[in-house]
């Protein structure tokens, strides 16, 4: 059998890489990813925490309403008592249909992140005009809503087609979180030039661990703790990203967000935690690491802007 192989990045053992630092000498760097999603009313595809009912499933469709009603509030109000950033993975069509959340985003000055148009389709049914036409759309919708268009960019269900990330590059956008295959960032290659991928965790995600593999709160929250406490320690050889991924329905939910809050008290009353830890997200990280000279961050030497 011939492996096929997508020719976007070279093989980089992570033991081999040059090592740098996070701003401030900083070595661990720390960012909370929110997903704000918005789903079609009966048809189209969505999470759920139980089994799917028939269309139009006013269950589940309620269920992931709650995060845009109730869950992002609270989360809202979490990450002030932390004075704690937010990266926002948003729907343009969350934007639309809720004014108040793109709102709050702009009064708090956080971070957003193209998230698609919404959850209810995936990039990689699309073809390639069909995805181009939707990512213009979403960006010009986040822009308009939240005063300034996104560079970074998560496809919802982290789909793809085989040309997203060149679209995307002639799109205006400067990193990617659709690859988890580091805990550093990446240069990609795509027909247009580089591309950075900024790692985004897969693991450390509340939607596979507690809605799919269904395991409880008080696992979310030691993984947590266990992801931050091994990396730390990694990071004294070389810088590393550790980011927590959240949704709003499942977060959200008040049982689950003591679990949440717990961890971070953790985190933020680690007595490494202000001479080692980053706190910040991911369009800084990807900021940081473009501003490093070529050769530092793997695929930086090949490849010219």
């Amino acid at each position: 059998m011939q492996i096929k192989t997508h020719g976007r990045y070279e093989y980089s053992p992570i033991t081999q890489r040059q090592n740098y630092d996070w701003p401030d000498g900083k070595r661990l760097a720390f960012y909370v990813a929110l997903n704000v999603e918005h789903f079609s009313f009966g048809e189209g595809l969505g999470h759920t925490p139980t089994s799917l009912g028939p269309p139009p499933d006013p269950r589940n469709f309620a269920w992931r309403d709650y995060g845009l009603r109730v869950g992002i509030w609270r989360i809202f109000d979490l990450a002030e008592e932390f004075k704690l950033p937010l990266c926002h993975l948003l729907n343009a069509s969350a934007a639309e249909h809720c004014p108040q959340i793109p709102e709050r985003i702009r009064q708090r000055g956080d971070e957003v992140v193209g998230h698609g148009y919404t959850n209810s389709e995936r990039q990689s049914d699309m073809d390639v005009a069909t995805e181009a036409a939707m990512i213009r759309a979403a960006t010009e919708t986040l822009e308009r809503t939240c005063g300034k268009r996104p560079y970074g960019w998560m496809g919802p269900w982290i789909a793809e087609t085989m040309e997203t990330p060149d679209t995307l590059k002639e799109a205006g956008y400067r990193y990617l979180m659709d690859w988890p295959a580091d805990d550093q960032p990446f240069w990609m290659r795509t027909r247009s030039g580089p591309l950075l991928s900024v790692p985004y965790p897969i693991e450390i995600n509340d939607s596979p661990i507690m809605l799919t593999r269904a395991q409880p709160a008080t696992d979310f929250r030691q993984m947590i703790i266990d992801q931050f406490d091994t990396m730390l320690a990694l990071s004294e050889r070389q810088p590393l990203v550790f980011g927590i991924a959240l949704h709003t329905f499942c977060v959200g939910q008040p049982f689950r967000l003591t679990q949440l809050r717990q961890a971070l008290n953790y985190i933020f009353n680690h007595r490494d935690f202000a001479r080692k830890v980053w706190v910040t997200t991911p369009g800084q990280i990807a900021e940081h690491a473009a501003s490093l000279p070529k050769g530092i961050v793997p695929g930086s030497a090949p490849q010219e802007e």
